[in-house]
């Protein structure tokens, strides 16, 4: 098997870095807000759902990679919280559609223009984190032919 040249591991460990600031930066923000991360997550998801998707337990528990079980313990302490609420949807009546609240809203917006924000500074050092990953696999690549 063969291993990562020093360059590439340190391209590694900067991209893990520059993640790891931005996670907590949001995982503060989030906390101050008296939330927990994966509760702003699913907000994001339900607002940030691509065209024709439905935000059902089971897509939610997708796109946050999550148990389905874990997905409704994060649906119930929002709803709880009053950021969002639980409809039958009227198509599948067998099937529950998770809606934010003005609430949930509000508080994704705040949260959502203080991580925009903070991108315009960390989005760059992540851009170029992630870009010398690409030169050195490149450049790894291109020695091996």
């Amino acid at each position: 098997m063969k291993d990562l040249s020093l360059d590439e591991y340190r391209a590694l460990a900067e991209f893990r870095y520059q993640v790891r600031r931005f996670l907590g930066f949001s995982e503060e923000q989030v906390r101050a807000l008296g939330m927990e991360p994966q509760q702003h997550q699913l907000l994001l998801a339900i607002k940030g759902l691509p065209d024709g998707a439905t935000a059902t337990i089971g897509e939610l528990a997708e796109r946050l990679q999550l148990k389905h079980h874990s997905t409704v313990e994060l649906v119930n302490r929002l709803e709880k919280h009053g950021h969002v609420v639980r409809e039958l949807s009227q198509q599948d009546r067998r099937q529950v559609i998770v809606r934010m609240t003005s609430s949930g809203a509000a508080v994704l917006r705040q949260l959502s223009l203080a991580h925009h924000q903070e991108l315009e500074t960390a989005g760059p050092r992540l851009a170029k984190a992630l870009a010398s990953i690409g030169r050195q696999h490149r450049a790894k690549r291109r020695r091996a032919a």
